[in-house]
């Protein structure tokens, strides 16, 4: 099973929606410093990182409908995207980096229902560091 890591809910009025939901659950929101500065994007926390409950996001909505968006992690997500096509869904976010990558990456599909669901694929480890010989 892929575990769901990540929400995203897209809002009108970023300070709007923050008030409430900081309000309504006593959420931490705060603005997240992307290498990207055009990118404004806030980062939900719910609980502390570890616990059972899962952390999210806050960004300006793109498109008219936008819903509320769910990241299971996944081993690749070129293999989900073409899973996700092969069983009569259809892409709606090829494979992208977050940021530099050091985040891993994300791409999205529409299910057969027309949801949108996120997918979240981890860095691929850095190599590791050969260790120098002593003379």
């Amino acid at each position: 099973m892929d575990p769901v890591v990540h929400f995203e809910i897209p809002v009108n009025d970023i300070q709007r929606a923050k008030a409430f939901y900081e309000k309504l659950f006593g959420w931490k929101i705060t603005q997240w410093k992307s290498p990207d500065a055009n990118m404004e994007y806030f980062m939900i926390e719910t609980t502390k990182m570890g616990k059972t409950a899962i952390n999210g996001g806050m960004m300006k909505r793109n498109m008219p409908g936008q819903s509320v968006t769910i990241y299971p992690t996944v081993k690749s997500i070129d293999v989900t995207l073409q899973k996700a096509v092969q069983n009569g869904g259809r892409i709606a976010l090829p494979k992208s980096n977050i940021g530099d990558g050091s985040m891993g990456a994300v791409g999205a599909f529409f299910d057969t229902e027309g949801n949108l669901i996120g997918v979240h694929q981890m860095p691929a480890p850095k190599p590791a560091k050969k260790a120098k010989k002593k003379k």
